[in-house]
């Protein structure tokens, strides 16, 4: 009888991660898989749950770290995220303290706040540091 409520465990470990993706039941459904052999071996109710509790944490410590970052590598950046990093024309002087600034940037305008608030000036080459809403957090390219 254990046996099946291992493999039911299991079923609803993978649903649950097939439906998230968030790399963590997955991890339980191999404990469970392991306790569900270890309740064909044995009666005992508590080996099965510390089989179980054992494998499921050391495979959550030790391997999600590694499939995360296979899982994340060929994640390509879109929309917001791609312009972070990009530079850009400054079209209007950036000014923090009175609201002001554009920049240029990929053929569109831009709102642009300074990153260190200083002042940059009309035809600056600056760096996009950081997206906030829809304003470009900016600061000066150094050569």
């Amino acid at each position: 009888m254990p046996e099946i409520v291992w493999l039911i465990i299991l079923a609803l470990c993978l649903v649950v991660e097939i439906a998230t993706l968030g790399l963590v039941t997955i991890w339980f459904a191999g404990g469970a898989l392991v306790a569900f052999f270890v309740a064909m071996v044995t009666d005992s109710v508590l080996i099965q749950v510390i089989v179980f509790l054992a494998v499921s944490l050391l495979l959550l410590f030790f391997t999600r770290p590694v499939a995360k970052r296979f899982y994340n590598s060929k994640r390509t950046k879109t929309n917001v995220d791609s312009v972070i990093g990009e530079q850009c024309k400054v079209t209007e002087t950036v000014d923090n303290f009175n609201g002001t600034g554009t920049v240029l940037l990929n053929g569109l305008e831009w709102t642009a706040r300074s990153k260190d608030e200083t002042v940059i000036e009309t035809g600056v080459r600056v760096q996009v540091c950081a997206i906030d809403g829809v304003k470009v957090i900016v600061e000066k390219v150094t050569e």
